[in-house]
């Protein structure tokens, strides 16, 4: 989710997440790194991936979008080289600035090339880092779903996750689990299901009807914050009380704090936004926060209106 989940988000996350009696994330993954014809310096993967050199306490993966295979190759072995637990390869990314430069989704269109990639990056990082793929179903349709899996697999990849949508169909809902199911009973490898899981029931039913054992959260898990929490007490069989408002706020009101002097003063409180953005879907306070914001970049102003939340 280039340009919402940064390291900021991603530590606010997991501290929700692990605020529990239980670790409700995994793994991370970061937003994704562009490589294009020449391997980048150190800077570029410690800049979004700070967490390689300050010892965070949970793992986060190195993803990377491009079309050169060689070139990604020479970046994962960087990349791994750095520390990196894993490499994600993005083929999933519905951006259109992305598609036009040959990025993320519309190589989905060119299985052989998925192929070429996966498996040059396979060659190039030592055999005990995982190389993981991120697809979705298809470009203008889900027609290539299939052959798309079976060739990443083919050329080495050790996980594969799906979002159950083209790039056609968007965000919109619903999400085609059903070919998650086929894909997962085809390959091997595992398959991780994504796509429209907002709750823990939309997650109880993903894994119903897709047989998979693991889910992405990505929209969902901004929307509500505590869903990989609530997942994980269901499924370990322990009570858990949903966050409040209150509760989440104060996190917010950190992650403003946090992201305030990471971006230039013209972005002021546009990460704070982005999110807010999502949690309205389930926070009617984080509605009336968002309007009463959104139209300024005055640090003060939006300081004093979070604190009337806390």
């Amino acid at each position: 989710m280039e340009g919402v989940v940064d390291h900021h988000m991603r530590a606010i996350l997991n501290r929700i997440a692990n605020a529990g009696h239980c670790a409700g994330i995994d793994v991370s993954v970061t937003e994704f790194i562009r490589v294009t014809d020449h391997t980048l310096p150190r800077r570029v993967f410690t800049r979004t991936c700070p967490e390689l050199v300050n010892q965070a306490s949970y793992p986060v993966r190195i993803q990377l979008l491009g079309s050169n295979p060689q070139t990604l190759a020479n970046n994962a072995r960087k990349a791994a080289l750095l520390g990196a637990p894993a490499v994600d390869l993005n083929f999933g990314c519905p951006a259109k600035t992305v598609n036009k430069n040959r990025g993320g989704a519309c190589l989905l269109n060119e299985t052989a090339l998925i192929f070429d990639i996966v498996s040059a990056v396979r060659s190039a990082v030592p055999a005990a880092t995982p190389v993981t793929v991120k697809i979705r179903l298809g470009y203008q349709n889900h027609d290539p779903f299939l052959k798309n899996a079976v060739a990443i697999e083919a050329a080495g990849a050790n996980e594969l996750v799906v979002h159950a949508r083209s790039k056609n169909d968007g965000y919109r809902p619903p999400a085609y689990w059903e070919y998650i199911a086929t894909i997962r009973e085809t390959v091997k490898i595992p398959v991780i299901a994504n796509g429209e899981i907002w709750s823990l029931a939309d997650y109880q039913r993903c894994l119903a009807v897709t047989g998979c054992q693991d889910v992405m959260l990505g929209r969902g898990l901004l929307a509500r914050p505590d869903l990989a929490l609530q997942i994980k007490a269901a499924n370990t069989n322990q009570a858990y009380t949903p966050m409040t408002w209150q509760q989440i706020v104060t996190y917010v009101y950190q992650f403003f704090l946090d992201t305030c002097d990471a971006y230039p003063m013209k972005y002021m409180g546009n990460r704070l936004k982005q999110w807010l953005h999502y949690l309205q879907r389930n926070y009617p306070e984080a509605q009336q926060l968002f309007n009463d914001i959104k139209q300024t970049r005055d640090k003060t102003h939006i300081l004093v209106r979070l604190q009337r939340e806390i």
